[in-house]
């Protein structure tokens, strides 16, 4: 066992790295071997407080689920054969989980933001960052996507009751039958319109080939492997690209909410907040219908 210079992590033995890696088929993602011990010491300095010793570390790696930390790997280095390999495999394990309970449109808005999260679309000095990379292999990457959505669905679940009314007396509670429905803000008709006439003009600009695939997907309901036969690419990209472009459709209509109506960082916040808590806010109803020809 070595340490890597600077970074403090107690480092694992280049050729049982290999042996671990050969194990675990990394090869079959074009995963380098140096990708695959950084992986495992990570997952070593997350299960340690200290440097184990040779024994525990060696019984400890044994026991983790290497094709699953090999794949999480390889997805988050951007490997296509891996990612089409997650999306046939893993997709609809997210679906599932966060169905529960769920209703349709919401439980895909939740999968796709994990989707989003495991490839990585926020940048953090410079480097994509993807929730991949705290997959260590100690369960099954299909045991920890469930418990990744869970506690999505939890934190969604704990923001909505932060805007629940509180009661007007001790005997009045939330939620009463045949009580007014609760307004989340005195500005929230303003904020939807404001919202929906951003989000139509952020369409607008998009490329038209990013536009139709968000209509296909919202619009159409297409499933993202005929989205894929449709505009010639795989399954995998569509994915991708899809994610990035909703990515790219958040920043363009925060960015006209705060340039052109002169929003704060709160109220574009509160512009987001009303638009997810209001059912009639819905992509596929903003989205324009398919250009034939």
């Amino acid at each position: 066992m070595v340490t890597k210079p600077g970074d403090g992590l107690s480092a694992v033995d280049d050729g049982l790295a290999a042996r671990l890696a050969r194990q675990a088929g990394a090869g079959r993602w074009g995963l380098s071997a140096g990708d695959f011990a950084a992986a495992l010491t990570r997952s070593v300095a997350h299960r340690f407080a200290g440097r184990p010793a040779a024994a525990d570390l060696a019984q400890y790696l044994e026991t983790l689920h290497l094709e699953d930390l090999a794949l999480a790997c390889a997805c988050a280095r951007g490997s296509e054969a891996a990612w089409e390999h997650f999306v046939r495999e893993f997709r609809p394990v997210l679906l599932r989980v966060a169905s529960r309970g769920q209703q349709p449109d919401r439980a895909r808005d939740v999968a796709d933001s994990v989707y989003a999260e495991l490839y990585g679309l926020d940048e953090r000095d410079g480097a994509r960052r993807s929730l991949f990379d705290y997959f260590h292999g100690r369960s099954s990457l299909a045991g920890w996507l469930k418990a990744v959505v869970a506690q999505r669905l939890v934190d969604r679940a704990r923001a909505a009751r932060r805007f629940e009314p509180l009661p007007e007396d001790d005997t009045t509670l939330p939620g009463t039958p045949g009580g007014a429905p609760f307004e989340l803000s005195p500005d929230r008709h303003r904020f939807l319109r404001l919202g929906r006439e951003a989000l139509a003009g952020a369409l607008v600009d998009l490329e038209p080939r990013d536009r139709l695939r968000l209509t296909l997907y919202y619009s159409q309901g297409m499933k993202l492997a005929a989205i894929g036969r449709v505009l010639g690419e795989s399954e995998a990209t569509s994915s991708r690209k899809l994610e990035r472009t909703r990515h790219a459709l958040r920043a363009a209509v925060e960015k006209r909410l705060r340039e052109n109506e002169r929003l704060t960082d709160a109220q574009v916040r509160e512009c987001f907040e009303q638009a997810r808590t209001d059912p009639a806010f819905d992509l596929a109803r903003t989205l324009p219908p398919p250009e034939h020809g």
